[in-house]
């Protein structure tokens, strides 16, 4: 039986002209998916023609233990002030690979914290949740 190293996984959140928004152990809506158009050709009964439509991206959302850092509620309340979109970076670090994805304007639309179970018997938890313009392939 072999042993296997256990690694804790961070996503870093970070926002240029802002800051680090901080570090977060879960995130999901990494994600593109096309929207696909069948067309049927009149005479052929056979096939069905597949294409590709528009490029969709869902929202992103992480989620945290509560921290006493500010720095995700002052870019929340920002962007309702200024009404300005970012672009963002979020790094997958903590393992043997270390992964950069970038979000063209991207802005928060959802925080919820912070949430906790009342037996004490798990930590209390926020949650982010950010939409975004599309992925940008550098």
């Amino acid at each position: 039986m072999s042993l296997q190293t256990v690694s804790v996984h961070n996503f870093i959140l970070k926002i240029p002209d802002i800051d680090t928004i901080g570090a977060f152990a879960e995130c999901s809506g990494l994600e593109l998916s096309f929207e696909v158009y069948e067309y049927r050709e009149g005479g052929n009964n056979e096939t069905i023609h597949r294409l590709p439509g528009r490029l969709q991206y869902p929202n992103l959302l992480l989620s945290r233990g509560l921290t006493n850092e500010d720095a995700l509620l002052r870019w929340f309340a920002a962007t309702q002030t200024e009404a300005q979109r970012k672009e963002v970076t979020l790094t997958l670090t903590g393992g043997p690979v270390t992964r950069t994805f970038t979000f063209a304007d991207a802005f928060p639309v959802r925080w919820t914290g912070p949430q906790v179970n009342l037996n004490g018997t798990s930590i209390a938890t926020e949650t982010l949740e950010v939409a975004h313009g599309g992925l940008k392939l550098v």
